[in-house]
């Protein structure tokens, strides 16, 4: 496989080859998908707060953060003034004000994706320890960015892009956390600025897999590198291959 492909495939690889070495027994399944919605509950609020976290520390300001109540939104917004509990969206930083500096904007939308970099060393190593509840709820954490495509990924891509000339009178039409939204008000105009808003796509995911890569170098790093598909069990008096052996 070349590069550029095992590059775009490594996300997928990594989640594939961790799902087979957890799913070795039925209950497995169960705590996988156990783990999966465990880690996504303790994500999500995590993630909103880095957002409004992120907006203050650069600068900004933040007037409203929504999050629903499944996912601790009451018991935030008693603590949290700026808290909203219940959204259309699972969390959304919908009131802040970046004081027109892009860089407080990027800075809010880029923060929550810190956790990615110990998310893919969690992944992997709860893979080669054959941990199902821990790779599950390590996957939120590892997989935010390519998650976020149409959401933080594709805002960040359009803040990106509206910075060049051909697009920064449009950045009103193409900024913004919901693609699907974004479409529909870029195609209302009589001169739509398609050619802005698919760069925004194509820029929002380089980023998003980039991010992964990030994530996937510290892990290599810290002793985790890539997984390879699982192999048999070693005979007796065989030693296990490096990338098998459960540390």
């Amino acid at each position: 496989m070349s590069g550029v492909r095992r590059f775009f495939a490594l996300p997928l690889t990594d989640l594939l080859r961790g799902q087979q070495r957890v799913l070795g027994r039925r209950r497995d399944l169960a705590w996988l998908l156990g783990g999966l919605l465990a880690g996504w509950w303790v994500y999500v609020p995590i993630h909103e707060l880095l957002h409004a976290f992120g907006c203050v520390a650069a600068g900004g300001a933040v007037s409203r953060l929504e999050i629903d109540a499944i996912y601790g939104g009451a018991l935030l917004a008693r603590l949290l003034p700026w808290v909203v509990a219940g959204s259309e969206y699972a969390g959304r930083l919908s009131g802040f004000d970046t004081r027109g500096s892009d860089a407080v904007y990027l800075v809010t939308d880029l923060l929550p994706f810190v956790l990615t970099l110990p998310g893919v060393w969690a992944l992997r190593r709860a893979a080669r320890a054959r941990r199902p509840s821990l790779f599950g709820a390590a996957a939120p954490f590892a997989l935010a960015p390519l998650l976020s495509l149409t959401g933080d990924a594709y805002e960040i891509g359009s803040i990106l892009v509206t910075r060049l000339p051909p697009w920064a009178t449009a950045a009103a039409l193409l900024r913004g956390d919901d693609v699907s939204k974004v479409f529909a008000r870029v195609g209302s105009v009589a001169a739509p600025p398609w050619g802005g808003f698919a760069l925004a796509v194509v820029t929002g995911a380089l980023w998003a897999w980039t991010t992964y890569g990030v994530g996937a170098a510290v892990a290599r790093a810290l002793g985790e590198p890539a997984l390879a598909s699982p192999e048999r069990p070693p005979l007796a008096g065989e030693t296990a291959p490096r990338d098998e052996a459960v540390t």
